[in-house]
């Protein structure tokens, strides 16, 4: 069995993807891995090029946006390495140390998933994750660790993490096959954070592990703070609470989140004059209440 299977889905992405590969291929000499990426019903078929640019590796092609986890899933079907490394399309590998992060889970078998250290692109140096703590029982807000701040090196020791970023995630394939694949219900944001919640409940610990750093270009996908964002997080922010709260704790979030939450951004999207956004929250709810899920009508 090889070490390593990297996993990456791409979407209308193209020369975003072929950066993110070339940054694997540089720096993975050495290891044994393979990569498996899907191009997840791009406008274009994206899986051409991506084909003839890296011969080596394993591309895949669905006709349809099978969303975050349907097309991650897809790849972890073709893939056989010990560890999966899950990876954004729009992210870099800077250097040789991912070698690093599959030593420290093989030392350390109680630990089902990592994450390295995150950067942004822009601003340099500035970090976007070092660990994530612990969701409030009523709000369900919690606090990224590093988010936003200049990487000093304040976050260098590998510590315990409540949840795992989506852009950069290395799984145990033994962890993997008692917790199963990442849950499709959400097609877009927060599938990471219940995978986290699934993780903890089968006993394994998640950690952030900064003994690597990935570079992440974020928003290629949907867009930084489009209209469709704000549907998928509305809508999904409720289903995570519904699938890993009881129901007691569920109804108390839903009545701060709808009544406070939501009608604090409602206002703010009408003052601004975004009415897309505004239109975005009351879609996300409706469907919520309504059992639409998966990609958006």
């Amino acid at each position: 069995m090889i070490d390593l299977s990297i996993i990456t889905v791409n979407y209308n992405g193209l020369a975003v993807t072929i950066d993110m590969l070339n940054s694997v291929q540089k720096h993975l000499e050495g290891c044994r891995y393979e990569c498996i990426v899907l191009d997840n019903g791009s406008r274009e078929n994206e899986a051409i090029p991506l084909q003839q640019a890296f011969p080596s590796f394993t591309i895949l092609r669905s006709e349809v946006n099978l969303g975050f986890a349907g097309g991650n899933n897809r790849c972890l079907e073709q893939a056989s390495g010990r560890y999966l490394f899950f990876l954004n399309n729009d992210t870099l590998l800077l250097d040789n140390t991912v070698m690093n992060l599959i030593n420290y889970l093989d030392n350390h078998p109680e630990i089902g998933a990592c994450c390295p250290k995150i950067k942004y692109l822009h601003p340099e140096n500035t970090l976007q994750f070092a660990g994530i703590s612990a969701m409030s029982r009523i709000t369900l807000r919690n606090k990224g660790l590093g988010f936003g701040v200049p990487d000093k090196g304040q976050f260098e020791t590998p510590q315990l993490t409540h949840y795992l970023h989506g852009a950069a995630m290395m799984v145990s394939r033994t962890a993997l096959e008692k917790v199963g694949p990442l849950p499709e219900a959400y097609f877009l944001y927060y599938e990471e954070t219940d995978w986290s919640e699934a993780f903890k409940r089968h006993g394994f610990e998640l950690w952030y592990v900064p003994l690597t750093t990935i570079i992440h270009k974020e928003g290629q996908s949907t867009g930084s703070g489009s209209p469709l964002k704000q549907y998928y997080l509305t809508r999904n922010r409720l289903l995570f609470a519904k699938r890993n709260r009881s129901k007691g704790d569920f109804t108390v979030f839903a009545l701060y989140y709808l009544l406070i939450s939501c009608t604090k951004d409602l206002c703010l999207y009408i003052m601004k004059r975004k009415p897309q956004h505004a239109k975005a929250i009351l879609d996300g709810c409706r469907d919520f209440f309504a059992g639409r899920f998966g990609q958006r009508s």
